[in-house]
Parts: C-alpha cells; structure tokens; sequence
C-alpha cells in the first residue's frame, strides 16, 4: 500500500498533543482528522454531516485506515476536534503544507496575507465573530498558513505570528493597508523575503509623501495593462519611482524600501459607456523590478479574495458556520483549508471546486486520487 500524502498527513499531525485520556479512547486522533478531511473533500460541512458520510463509506475508510471501534460519532469528533490546540494544528498544517511542497520546482513565490471573519462562528465565550488570517500563495494556487486574530486584537498583532510560521525566504509577500507597518515590513525582511504593502490613510505621513513623490518626481518607469472580461474594459498603468525626493526614510525606518508604486486603473463598462470609474493606489516595496513585474506581483495579490475567501463562502459555506464549542471553528478552518488544497492538487480534472467535490463523493477511485492513495 503507498498512501503517500496520507502518511505525510499523519507524520506531520501526529506531534499534535491529544487532550484526551487514554482511558476508554476509541478512535486515535489521526484518523478521526483523516476522516474528517475526507468527507469535506467530498461535501460534508457539518459534524453531523461527517459522521454520516463516514458511516456509509467506512468499507472504502478502512481500506487505509484501521478503524478498530467504527466510526466515531458526530459528538466524539466534535468534541475531540474541538479540544485540539488550535496554535499546534495550525503549525502542523503549515508543515504539512511545506512537505508537500518539497516535491516541487519553486520559484519565487508571492504569498498574498489578508483575513476574513467567520461571520456564524465564535471563539467559546465571546460574543464577536472570529476573524482569521491567512497566506495565499500565488504560484502554487494554495493556503499555505493562517493564524485565528485574538479576541481584542486585530490583524497588526496576528501577521508578524503568522509570518513566523511560514517558510518564505526569497519569495514576495504582500499585504494590504492593516499590514503596513514598520515592524511588519522588518519582519519580511529578516526572514528574508521581500514585500510589497498598501499603503492608506492608517499611514497618513506615507502616504502624503508617496502622493507628493508622484505629483513632483518623475517616475522611472510606467507599464499599461489591458483586462477584458466580466462586461468591462479596464486600463491599469503602473509607475515606480526609486529615487525618492520626499520620502525621509530616517533610521532606515521602512527596512530595505527601494521603490514606491502607483496603480491608476480606469475602468469602462460596456453596457454603460458613459460610466468609468477610476481609482489610483499606493504602495511601498522592498523590490528593485520592473513597473511590468511590480504589476503583476500586485495584481496576484487578490487571489486571496477571489481563490480563498470567496471560495471559502460560496463552495465551502464558511460563513453559515456556527461552530463555537471551544476550537472548533478555527481547528475546522484549518480542515476546510486541507481538504481545499488537496482538490486544487487535482490539475487534471476540467471542473470547479464544487463539482470535484460531487465527484469525490460519488466516485471513489476519483477520491483516492485527491487522497494519493493506491490499494
């Protein structure tokens, strides 16, 4: 039997501490993440909903997995998902991540870091939603980590945590304006990255001093890009300039900042040719490159949005989510995200997200190939 990413699966989850006693312990934590996985790969967006997908395919579980004492319950997987650590699940899955990488030809790699609030579900207690960030990466068409924002805290405290938990050295990572900030910009650079960060109103200095840059400096370089689709026509022209005349980086304030960028992009609408509309933003970065490839770093940047966040509502239903009980909604993140990587593994198969997921469900020689396995 070669049950390659399972048995990474289980190598990298089982450092993972199991809060349960020994005693009267039916099911080993492994499998119950495994059966877990599966049935979200394959529709399930419930516990209940788990435990019946296990239920009717545990001659197919038991062909990988041992399942001494059957299927666990709803309330058992609930209940001990629940109790994990959700700071070790998330750096099991970061490692998990990273081995499957391995395997791969890298190059550099844009890692676009954003959050989202899990508007139905809470951490045990609190009354506001939880809110998690995560890390995209571009090339690999992958989470690749995500830390839940502490109750009280925002983005700014969550980023430089979740940046120690990735391997990001000579890759790209962008951020929108929260993340802008000096020790976040110093952060990248000491992992030895490179970034690329928003730039807003939460930096009013900066920012009127970028703006000032453009109105008064001459840019080095501007490059034009044309998209077309979705009833629109938009123009998007980037300028970088890197010798800075207004900027007064003292103390090397914004570590390693060599060139500042302006995306103007108009945009014109096809069944409404007098509407346009036009917006310009700002950025700072660590990068000497071209205005063509700044561009298209910026531009990969909302795949966060349209690849994950969207993805994570429409196909995964996140936001109906009301798990509460202790970790579960942060640790049941965490499995949505495995099960959403392990079907965009699948290059093969010309069908969305959700009709992989039917398909999973249906045909199982289909699903021990998301799962890579061979019995």
């Amino acid at each position: 039997m070669n049950n390659m990413k399972i048995d990474v699966f289980n190598e990298c989850f089982s450092k993972i501490n199991d809060p349960r006693s020994h005693i009267n312990k039916l099911h080993e934590l492994n499998e119950i993440l495994i059966i877990s996985v599966t049935a979200v790969i394959c529709g399930a967006d419930t516990w209940k909903q788990i435990e019946e997908f296990a239920k009717n395919k545990e001659p197919f579980l038991k062909q990988f997995l041992d399942l001494p004492n059957g299927v666990p319950s709803d309330d058992t997987i609930n209940r001990v998902v629940s109790s994990i650590d959700a700071k070790e699940f998330e750096k099991s899955f970061v490692q998990w991540v990273n081995r499957i990488l391995q395997a791969d030809e890298m190059s550099v790699e844009v890692i676009a870091i954003d959050g989202k609030t899990v508007r139905g579900a809470k951490s045990y207690g609190e009354k506001s939603p939880i809110h998690i960030v995560s890390a995209w990466a571009s090339n690999q068409n992958m989470v690749i980590g995500q830390v839940k924002v502490e109750d009280k805290s925002n983005e700014i405290t969550a980023i430089p945590e979740l940046l120690d938990l990735l391997f990001i050295e000579g890759d790209i990572v962008t951020i929108d304006a929260m993340g802008t900030q000096t020790a976040i910009a110093s952060k990248i650079i000491e992992r030895g990255a490179d970034y690329i960060l928003a730039v807003k109103d939460n930096q009013k200095e900066l920012r009127q001093a970028v703006e000032d840059e453009f109105r008064f400096n001459k840019a080095k370089a501007v490059a034009t890009h044309l998209d077309f689709g979705h009833g629109r026509i938009e123009t998007r022209a980037c300028s970088v300039i890197s010798d800075f005349k207004f900027i007064k980086n003292e103390d090397d304030k914004w570590l390693e900042l060599k060139q500042i960028v302006k995306i103007e992009s108009i945009r014109e609408f096809k069944n409404s040719p007098r509407k346009t509309e036009k917006e310009t933003r700002y950025y700072i970065t660590s990068l000497e490159k071209p205005a063509e490839d700044i561009q298209r770093y910026i531009r990969s940047h909302w795949g966060v949005e349209n690849k994950l966040h969207w993805v994570l509502d429409m196909v995964f239903t996140e936001d109906y989510s009301r798990k509460r009980f202790e970790n579960a909604a942060q640790n049941f993140s965490i499995i949505t995200k495995i099960a959403l990587n392990l079907l965009k593994g699948d290059k093969k198969t010309k069908q969305g997200l959700q009709g992989k997921r039917l398909k999973a469900a249906w045909n199982e020689d289909y699903l021990k190939e998301i799962l890579k396995i061979k019995v």
